[in-house]
């Protein structure tokens, strides 16, 4: 009874998920220099409805804007647009966000220069400014991108309770390393080709239907019986192939945003995916980890745990799909 009154209160949390994802999702700072020392800046912060996080980009003194700023609603973000001229380059210059020390949310911001190259930077509660340093390193990218797909797949909750349902779903490891590994492979063809622009697919549709693919699995893990042997746990690698050509579809979104380097353009693509893979592993560590620790305190048998969680994987992808279809 205890694990049955733990589900019940965190069933409405997961189905506030979204809402608060929404909340700590990253603000966007986009600086492209359209002239020398002349820069086109876009500010999105999250919002809902008319209500933004209050955070504000503060540019170097030397920095003045041309003209009004604009701004709207857009994709349930606030987007500010000004173009700003400086008395010299940035190099050396410093950026701010105020406010984010008050929020749990991070920013990320990009600059392009004329001659293409580009900068990424990673503002944070902790480390709020950062110094421009006009061109990047291998290294600083490579650590950049890292970073950003560790993040990315962290606070990506759909993403994860596909994983997790995979995890709950095979049992012997060396098929579950197969299955990992079809994922991993899928959605880095797609990562890679949308990335370059070979194809895409549009973004709301995408997350509908990932929320679509935990709903499948989550119906596969309540459907489990002893000496029947379904397509998912025959060949789970083929389940998790096909679905991973779409989630690549959704970290594709994310890294489009961002941006990748024009002068390391393979090297930020493959480090994006090395963290998005890096944060995958640590979440299976951590559902192994997770997975002792239940059945041991309430002694559950494993097939008890396979169908509570895929009921209430299934009731949550289901929320999490009606709500992105009403979003189109």
């Amino acid at each position: 009874m205890r694990l049955y009154a733990l589900l019940a209160v965190l069933f409405p949390l997961f189905l506030a998920a979204p809402a608060l994802a929404h909340e700590i999702r990253p603000a966007y700072l986009d600086m492209r220099e359209t002239a020398p020392n002349v820069f086109s800046i876009v500010w999105k912060v999250p919002a809902q409805g008319e209500m933004r996080l209050g955070l504000y980009v503060r540019l170097p003194e030397t920095c003045l804007d041309k003209a009004e700023r604009t701004t709207s609603i857009e994709g349930g973000a606030h987007l500010e647009r000004w173009t700003a001229v400086c008395e010299r380059a940035l190099k050396g210059e410093t950026i701010s966000i105020d406010g984010l020390r008050s929020t749990m949310t991070d920013a990320l911001g990009r600059v392009e220069y004329l001659d293409g190259t580009t900068e990424i930077a990673r503002f944070t509660p902790e480390v709020t400014t950062f110094v421009v340093a006009g061109a990047q390193t291998s290294l600083e990218v490579a650590a950049t991108y890292f970073r950003l797909g560790v993040d990315h797949i962290l606070s990506g909750l759909d993403h994860l309770l596909f994983v997790l349902a995979l995890f709950l779903l095979i049992r012997e490891p060396m098929m579950l390393i197969k299955t990992v590994t079809a994922f991993t492979v899928a959605h880095s063809i797609t990562l890679a080709g949308a990335s370059f622009g070979y194809f895409s697919l549009p973004q709301r549709p995408v997350e509908a239907v990932i929320a679509l693919s935990i709903a499948f699995v989550a119906r596969e893990l309540i459907q489990i019986r002893p000496g029947r042997m379904r397509l998912s746990e025959n060949y789970p690698w083929a389940v998790a192939f096909a679905f991973g050509l779409l989630h690549g579809f959704g970290f594709a979104g994310a890294l489009t945003e961002i941006g990748l380097p024009q002068s390391d353009v393979l090297l930020g693509l493959f480090t994006f995916n090395l963290g998005v893979e890096a944060g995958q592993l640590v979440f299976l560590g951590l559902a192994f980890v997770l997975l002792r620790a239940v059945t041991a305190l309430w002694n559950l048998r494993l097939a008890l745990l396979r169908r509570i969680a895929g009921y209430l994987l299934g009731a949550i992808s289901t929320f999490w799909f009606l709500a992105r279809l009403g979003s189109f």
